[in-house]
């Protein structure tokens, strides 16, 4: 952990992780703060900004998470890491393990940082409603475990496939999917993981009225469940592949 804490100096992936906190939270506040309903204060709502985030998570998060695993991973690929790990001891599956977990920690701090700040923003915004704290928490749990997911996807893809352009192609098909999910049936949402972003969603409009949502629980626990049994699987198959 140490030395992958060590990497991501090198690498500059808090400045990447800054990057995504600005351009979320920018997003949601900008998207909320610009509506005509918030020109009065009377019109403020929390559903606005729930909305904004719920729309600026899946347009950033899918490109800004393949470019975190990507960096973290093509390291190895350049210096024959995966070669120098198992030669301390550590098998590439395990090496893939220990990365998946400190940058999840760099994602977790970033997906409550910037729920966090766009809660201050409402509250210096002058929202008159009380926070929707229960909402709030889970919208910000279910989109953390969203994002864990598809980091997971692309630390394995990064580190199966030496060429990083198709992780990150496949990180802007991603956002596109992820964009575009709130068009499909909830049944085709679930298809893939970006279209989880949808199904978690806290706010959004009903005809013409923006109503609060109750993200899709059970199904984005599932997810998580589903994807932690498939990486350690797959993991344990690249601890048998040679470096």
């Amino acid at each position: 952990m140490a030395n992958e804490f060590a990497k991501m100096r090198h690498l500059r992936m808090g400045l990447i992780a800054s990057v995504m906190v600005v351009i979320v939270t920018g997003l949601s506040v900008a998207g909320a703060a610009t509506s005509p309903a918030f020109a009065v204060p009377s019109g403020r709502s929390w559903e606005a900004l729930l909305g904004g985030m719920s729309l600026a998570v899946p347009l950033a998060s899918p490109l800004l998470l393949a470019v975190l695993a990507s960096r973290q991973v093509d390291i190895e690929h350049q210096g024959n890491g995966w070669l120098l790990s198992q030669t301390s001891g550590v098998t590439p599956g395990g090496l893939c393990r220990i990365k998946l977990l400190a940058v999840g920690i760099v994602v977790a701090v970033v997906t409550i940082l910037e729920s966090v700040l766009v809660l201050v923003a409402g509250l210096l915004l002058g929202v008159p409603d009380r926070v929707p704290a229960g909402l709030w928490a889970g919208y910000t749990a279910s989109v953390l475990v969203a994002n864990l997911v598809v980091l997971a996807l692309h630390v394995l893809l990064s580190a199966r496939i030496d060429n990083q352009l198709v992780g990150l192609g496949i990180g802007v098909l991603g956002t596109i999917v992820a964009v575009f999910a709130t068009a499909l049936p909830p049944a085709m949402a679930h298809l893939t993981p970006w279209g989880y972003y949808a199904l978690v969603a806290a706010a959004g409009y009903q005809g013409t009225q923006l109503v609060a949502l109750t993200p899709a629980y059970g199904s984005i626990a599932a997810l998580g469940a589903v994807a932690a049994v498939l990486f350690v699987i797959v993991t344990g198959r690249f601890d048998r592949r040679e470096a």
